[in-house]
């Protein structure tokens, strides 16, 4: 009977021990509750029961690892101590009713692989120090009201496999940095207000499958740089201020499924482009303008 005593109570020690996360981790998530209308969620959390019990809370080793809270009712701001969830690998708080901005603490996370906040009411900026988020590979943030531009420092996220930006407010350049993103597979940023030209360095990706631009102010000619792009299967150009030829080299992307061209003012027969694809499945070169010979860009056009 002693010995199943002792037993019993070195269960129950190390349970006590090992059983729950740090205060500091605690603390935050019941700050992010509160932040964010805890009261009013669609499913709450009891925050007297032990946090590995909590709604959409992962822990592992007594670390908080995953939270996913989507379609949740979350209403209100991240808060900036988000930034102590530390041990974080997922945060996805998808379809929800957030507003302000992504706290500049969301760069503490650096073992973050998953950020998705996507759809949702945010209308800040995109603070610099998402650049720090060195284990990112993939970048959700679609359907909100995001604005200002791209931090350069978005090029440092070296990790990352898919860049989700489009229907935002973002404005300005997309920043030559893109152009580090080598394991990026999706670029993602239609529906903004970007300007500029697209930065050739876009050709050093050769693992990106699918590039879209679509319904933004891009202008100038398409950088001969993307015809290097072999992995590529969607490339959407649609609704931009582009003009001139479009590279021959373009025809060498065999891979590509989808080619969207139209609303522009691209030189040359696109109609014939079609049959240089064999794999074209959607094709649209509508509203573009003079129509000529396809030529291959002058190296000066080329310069970002």
């Amino acid at each position: 009977m002693k010995t199943a005593r002792i037993t019993l109570l070195l269960c129950m020690v190390t349970l006590l021990s090992f059983g729950n996360v740090s205060t500091k981790e605690k603390e935050a998530l019941i700050a992010f509750c509160n932040a964010t209308n805890g009261a009013s969620w669609n499913t709450t959390w009891d925050t007297n029961s032990p946090v590995s019990s909590w709604f959409g809370i992962t822990v592992e080793d007594d670390k908080v690892v995953a939270i996913n809270l989507e379609f949740n009712n979350l209403e209100g701001q991240i808060p900036e101590s988000i930034g102590d969830l530390t041990n974080l690998r997922e945060l996805n708080l998808f379809r929800n009713n957030l507003t302000g901005s992504i706290p500049s603490t969301i760069g503490n996370l650096k073992n973050l692989k998953v950020l998705n906040v996507a759809f949702n009411q945010l209308d800040g900026e995109l603070p610099e120090t998402i650049g720090r988020l060195a284990s990112l590979e993939k970048l959700q943030l679609f359907m909100n009201k995001i604005k200002g531009s791209v931090p350069e420092s978005i090029g440092d996220l070296s990790q990352l496999e898919s860049l989700e930006l489009y229907s935002n407010n973002l404005s300005g350049v997309l920043p030559i940095s893109v152009g580090k993103l080598t394991n990026l597979k999706e670029l993602l940023v239609s529906s903004n207000k970007f300007t500029g030209k697209l930065p050739s360095s876009i050709g050093n990706l050769a693992d990106l499958k699918v590039l879209s631009v679509f319904d933004n102010s891009f202008l100038g000619i398409v950088p001969n740089s993307i015809s290097h792009l072999d992995n590529l299967e969607e490339l959407v150009l649609a609704n931009n201020a582009f003009f001139g030829s479009l590279p021959t080299e373009l025809a060498s992307l065999s891979n590509l499924k989808v080619l969207m061209l139209g609303n522009n003012d691209f030189k040359g027969d696109l109609a014939s482009l079609e049959s240089q694809f064999p794999n074209i499945e959607q094709f649209d070169f509508v509203n573009n303008g003079d129509v000529g010979v396809l030529a291959t860009l002058d190296a000066e056009d080329d310069d970002d």
